[in-house]
């Protein structure tokens, strides 16, 4: 079993998921919370918590590889700079224990999770419950999100390009993420019956909800 660590970086709400993986890629959740900081908090001591937070998951936890979502640019200046600082921390934690890292852009885990690279936020949490075998998603989005980085940064270390059994091994989303990884990106027609799948998949956990339970105290937006 392959095991994970995912952080979705924020100064108000950090993601921090633990996945396991294992060769057949099935996915299974260990560990899933969120580390918070108010915002009257001073910045340092704000980036000290988080950095605290996520040392501590690594070191409870001891996963073999850590997941970071790459930060990208954006309007809001004040929201891209904290969620650089925070990504920051987790590049450092990881960095101080020899653990690889993997940064994966929002896109691309839209595109393994769901099959789809524009996937909306409740697409994603639905499939991040329904591959984890969850009842409900994990809440709030972050720690759903830090869920789904990890299972991307999983299934990406196995890639699935390289599962020698040929495509009938592999689920929509993995079909979507190989057909990114190959250049041709979520409008190809693998890819949008990929997507088309996974939105038909979401449907069904949503009716199925209520089957299995999600380990831990329920984290609450």
């Amino acid at each position: 079993m392959l095991r994970v660590l995912g952080v979705d970086p924020g100064l108000t709400r950090c993601g921090v998921g633990v996945v396991e993986v294992a060769p057949n890629r099935r996915a299974r959740l260990v560990h899933v919370t969120v580390v918070r900081t108010p915002a009257d908090m001073a910045l340092e001591q704000r980036l000290l918590r988080i950095a605290d937070g996520i040392a501590a998951e690594i070191d409870e936890h001891r996963p073999q590889a850590v997941a970071v979502e790459r930060v990208f640019a954006q309007a809001n200046v004040r929201t891209v700079m904290g969620t650089a600082q925070a990504a920051g921390l987790a590049l450092h934690a990881a960095a101080a224990r020899g653990l690889p890292v993997g940064l994966h852009t929002p896109s691309e885990v839209k595109a393994a999770i769901t099959g789809y690279g524009n996937a909306d936020k409740r697409q994603v949490q639905t499939m991040v419950a329904a591959v984890l075998g969850l009842a409900e998603a994990p809440k709030p989005a972050d720690a759903a999100d830090a869920l789904a980085l990890a299972v991307c940064h999983a299934w990406r270390l196995g890639s699935p390009d390289q599962v020698g059994s040929g495509p009938s091994t592999l689920t929509p989303a993995q079909r979507a993420w190989r057909d990114a990884q190959q250049g041709t990106g979520a409008d190809s027609p693998l890819a949008r019956a990929a997507a088309a799948a996974a939105r038909g998949g979401s449907r069904g956990v949503a009716r199925g909800a209520g089957a299995t339970s999600v380990g831990g105290p329920r984290l609450e937006a």
